[in-house]
């Protein structure tokens, strides 16, 4: 007798569907994935909430950096476009897809757009870039050779990549809550930055901050659906009462001050506001390819990383491990960084979050059409979502960069001709403040040791094309220099 399991029953799902209720339960085939209305719609709130943080975070993100011409997105367009395009794409994932995976702005994605593209060129072009890169995937997708450059790349490198933008955001998140600081003199010492605004924690702003990242740990620790929001509502409410009964000075970019009116109608302003090729103009070339080569990396591996993960953890995959329609999910992933390039809110791609539905029951699409729909109903709550302050909203960014920070247990610290690469990309990413920098010294390592060690023909050749071109973009100086451009 054969031991091997039939993927339903391991699914935990009966192998005999009972028949569809009705044309929505057949189109989404939610009875024969052993699911119901009632599991789908509890899954669809669940990822809502669980990932409703991205509404507040990447406004602050994008909103809080400025443009090459010192030019900063309106908070309360961001707060429209981000819900917008989360609630269009992720209800067309339910339907076009067919799996309860939920999209939104990348975090991360977002990182790379508001500190690596924006100070170079203005935000019609950084989001031109975007939409680039969106395009670029969903060609990746058409041609097959998504699958091609993934495999170029070794896996333990792709981790390496996550772990260091996870450090990076978690220093983005010190550094906005007013945790750490620049000292303002640092020509006079061999310190860089400092605790604080002068060498220690002063000032109620901070000391939200510091309770707000206990209280995210002790809700991740306990495993608490929602941990991230629960945190950021309960810290929002504790600075709007300490911002009425006490004297505080700056709160930073957002005072949490109770609005006038909590619904408003969306504004679109930002929508549709991309320049497609400025950014080649105002960056050059080949440091504008090199950016929208980060953006493809970042975004598609991580959602290939997640798909599989939401699709695997649902029993969703088929005999072969393979997830069902991926040709359509992935190409959807694609034009959700499209249309998060034309709708100014950075990057949208899919979310591990989506297992928190997942874990409530969602098997099907139809979980999407609930997320969805609460993504749209937000679109009239702008004036409560923009009353959240930097100091409530940055433990979100800790908990984030650990989060991603536990993939360092997958490399192989023993292998110096990975271990190396791995930690090049992890530590320059954050102390350069740079996700360019990180993945090129990662890169450049890799090959390098390779081929010290006699072993450059395990290196795809992709891997090289890529290498030389951070080669340059490294050596961008010296090489302008010896052509004559400067």
């Amino acid at each position: 007798m054969s031991d091997t399991k039939d993927p339903q029953q391991a699914a935990g799902r009966p192998t005999s569907a009972p028949p569809a209720a009705n044309g929505v339960d057949r189109f989404f085939r939610i009875s024969e994935r052993g699911s119901g209305f009632g599991r789908e719609i509890r899954g669809g709130f669940a990822t809502f909430f669980t990932m409703a943080y991205i509404l507040v975070l990447n406004p602050i993100i994008l909103g809080s950096a400025k443009d090459k011409f010192g030019h900063q997105l309106d908070t309360g367009q961001l707060v429209t476009a981000t819900a917008l395009v989360a609630c269009v794409m992720t209800i067309i994932m339910g339907v076009g897809g067919n799996l309860p995976l939920a999209i939104a702005a990348g975090l991360g994605l977002n990182a790379v757009v508001a500190f690596q593209l924006a100070p170079l060129m203005s935000w019609p072009d950084a989001m031109g870039l975007v939409v680039l890169e969106g395009v670029l995937i969903c060609v990746l997708v058409l041609t097959g050779l998504r699958e091609a450059i993934m495999n170029a790349i070794p896996q333990q490198l792709k981790q390496a990549i996550g772990v260091g933008i996870g450090l990076f955001i978690a220093f983005i998140g010190f550094v906005d809550a007013g945790f750490v600081s620049r000292i303002p003199d640092a020509a006079n010492t061999t310190v860089p930055v400092q605790l604080g605004a002068v060498g220690r924690l002063t000032g109620w702003p901070v000391l939200v901050f510091c309770v707000g990242v206990l209280l995210t740990i002790a809700l991740l620790a306990r495993k608490v659906k929602g941990a991230i929001l629960i945190s950021i509502i309960t810290m929002t409410v504790v600075a709007i009462v300490i911002n009425a009964v006490a004297d505080v000075k700056s709160w930073g970019l957002t005072t949490p001050k109770l609005p006038d009116k909590i619904v408003a109608a969306p504004d679109f302003g930002l929508i549709g506001h991309f320049s497609l090729f400025g950014g080649f103009a105002k960056a050059g070339i080949l440091t504008a390819v090199l950016l929208v080569f980060t953006l493809i990396l970042s975004d598609f591996f991580d959602a290939m990383g997640t798909i599989v993960g939401i699709s695997a953890e649902a029993g969703l995959l088929d005999d072969r491990g393979q997830v069902p329609g991926i040709g359509r999910v992935l190409f959807i992933d694609g034009a959700a960084a499209v249309a998060g390039g034309v709708g100014s809110a950075s990057s949208n791609t899919a979310y591990i979050e989506s297992a928190a539905g997942v874990g409530e029951g969602a098997r099907t699409g139809f979980a999407n059409l609930i997320t969805g729909g609460l993504f749209g109903l937000a679109l009239f709550l702008t004036p409560l979502l923009t009353i959240v302050p930097l100091q409530a909203a940055a433990p979100a960014l800790i908990a984030v960069g650990f989060l991603m920070m536990t993939h360092v247990k997958h490399i192989d610290w023993d292998r110096y001709e990975i271990a190396i690469p791995a930690f090049l990309t992890i530590a320059v990413m954050p102390f350069t403040y740079s996700i360019t920098d990180g993945i090129g010294a990662g890169f450049l390592a890799y090959v390098l040791i390779k081929a010290v060690l006699g072993k450059a023909r395990d290196v795809h050749w992709l891997l090289w094309g890529v290498s030389a071109l951070f080669l340059v973009y490294f050596a961008i100086d010296p090489v302008e220099q010896i052509l004559g451009v400067k």
